[in-house]
């Protein structure tokens, strides 16, 4: 595995690896193109803007770790990873695996059904079942896992998946929907209790009204 990557790193490399493959005649790209590619509202999420400025300094990140590096053959400068598939690196993926991380890249941890809906631009899978079979192999790679699997979330019916190019931890922007959706359980706990004393005082209210009225 190689060094952890932080998270605008990885969304760098998951746009040049995406418009490598769905774009080949717009690669490598301009730092303008880059910066577009991140900034994309659709097949992104989260949805960033970042300056070229901002862009610039984690693609210069990028290049010291070996992973990006500059065309030199271009009049404007444009860049191109060598993440993976390259003579520079031991990475070496399947066109299925490379589908999966771009789409993880970009979109952060998906369910086997979301990742065959979106890799169908990048490679083909033939049913769901065809995903989870290169994400289990992912996840067992003799050389160190690519993937784990994530707890089901309630309500779901399959578990999502996550990169570990970013470390084991959840992604940051993933953890906030899981803290909120833990706040939200404590707010109806307390809601509920709260109706419960409600509804405690009006049925004593009651119940000494109707001896009030016996009474008289």
């Amino acid at each position: 595995m190689s060094k952890e990557l932080t998270e605008l790193q990885i969304r760098i490399l998951g746009c040049l690896i995406e418009k490598e493959i769905t774009t080949p005649e717009q690669y490598p790209l301009s730092l303008n193109g880059l910066t577009t590619a991140c900034n994309q509202k659709s097949n992104r999420e989260p949805v960033l803007n970042l300056s070229e400025q901002e862009v610039q300094t984690i693609v210069d990140e990028l290049i010291q770790l070996y992973h990006v590096v500059e065309d030199n053959g271009a009049r404007v400068v444009k860049y191109k990873h060598r993440f993976c598939n390259t003579e520079y690196g031991k990475l070496k993926l399947s066109d299925q695996e490379l589908g999966i991380l771009c789409v993880m890249f970009v979109r952060g941890p998906q369910t086997p059904g979301e990742l065959r809906t979106r890799t169908q631009r990048l490679c083909h899978f033939s049913d769901v079942n065809d995903v989870e079979k290169v994400l289990q192999n992912m996840a067992a790679r003799e050389e160190g896992a690519l993937v784990r699997q994530l707890p089901r979330e309630p309500g779901k019916r399959e578990n999502r998946w996550m990169h570990l190019f970013s470390g084991d931890d959840m992604p940051a922007a993933n953890a906030a929907v899981t803290n909120a959706s833990i706040s939200t359980t404590e707010d109806l706990g307390a809601e509920v209790a709260r109706l419960r004393e409600e509804v405690q005082e009006l049925r004593e209210l009651v119940e000494m009204l109707i001896e009030e009225k016996d009474q008289g």
